[in-house]
């Protein structure tokens, strides 16, 4: 068993203060020994009232600031006045959120002297205005454009059309130019006994008619005899022993066209080469 603690004695004049330090040892008792569980569940306990009457009482304190515009200051003898010996201390709660005493109101900014008033109305005119030339502008970029681009289409097909009948009628102008010729050819061969005389002026007046008609289309000859050999032009068949320089054409076998410097058929001569010793 453990000791009792002496009591202490009882003042002759009950009205007479107790010491601070004997009445803390009077009323001091020692707990029982309570589990440890006991003990949390206890605390727990205690703690989540705590909350809720702190809760509570935070929820009236703004309930009553905010039903009251002013705030009264405290008096400062009660600041001041010290607490009684033995009162309990007093729990001050959460300070509530200060209430203004007096309204702000914010300055009036006035306008700077010498600014002219804003007609709302002239204002909506100025851009209903400019509104409309915008559109008119727009609309006419926008028909502008459109006829150009009909223009470009119109250009395009046509230029296909010409590249289209270029391709087809090319040799047009090569045919017309040769049909003399087979006029020529025709009357040659329709005339009965005909004289080696006239057979052979009928086929120099054809030839001459061909001639023209391979100028007239740009057709060149090539007769590279006494040329040094091009075999970008020429086709060699062959190489001869010969007095003039090696690689000079010495024979042609058949002559070449060009058409616009373009090789159309080349010419197939003999080369000469120099000569060996007996």
């Amino acid at each position: 068993m453990q000791p009792r603690r002496p009591v202490p004695p009882e003042p002759s004049n009950p009205f007479e203060p107790i010491e601070p330090a004997e009445a803390a040892e009077a009323v001091k008792v020692e707990p029982p020994q309570a589990p440890r569980a006991e003990k949390r569940a206890d605390s727990a306990a205690t703690l989540k009232d705590a909350a809720a009457h702190l809760a509570e009482a935070d929820a009236r304190i703004k309930s009553f600031a905010e039903s009251r515009p002013t705030q009264t200051a405290p008096r400062k003898d009660e600041e001041t006045r010290p607490a009684e010996a033995g009162a309990p201390p007093s729990v001050e709660p959460h300070a509530a959120p200060a209430v203004a005493s007096e309204t702000e109101t914010l300055p009036t900014v006035a306008p700077p002297s010498g600014t002219p008033d804003i007609d709302p109305a002239a204002v909506l005119r100025e851009a209903e205005a400019r509104l409309a030339e915008a559109e008119a502008r727009a609309a006419e970029q926008r028909d502008a454009l459109l006829r150009a681009k009909a223009e470009t289409e119109n250009v395009r097909r046509r230029a296909q059309e010409e590249i289209t009948k270029a391709s087809k009628f090319a040799a047009e102008k090569f045919a017309t130019s040769m049909l003399p010729v087979k006029d020529s050819l025709e009357a040659a061969l329709a005339t009965e006994n005909q004289t080696l005389e006239a057979l052979r002026e009928g086929v120099e007046l054809t030839l001459r008619q061909l001639c023209a008609a391979f100028e007239g289309a740009t057709l060149i000859e090539e007769n590279p005899l006494g040329q040094k050999f091009d075999p970008n032009k020429h086709q060699a068949i062959g190489m001869v022993e010969s007095e003039a320089e090696p690689n000079t054409v010495v024979h042609v076998l058949q002559k070449g066209y060009l058409l616009h410097e373009r090789v159309i058929r080349p010419a197939m001569v003999m080369v000469s080469k120099a000569k060996t010793g007996s």
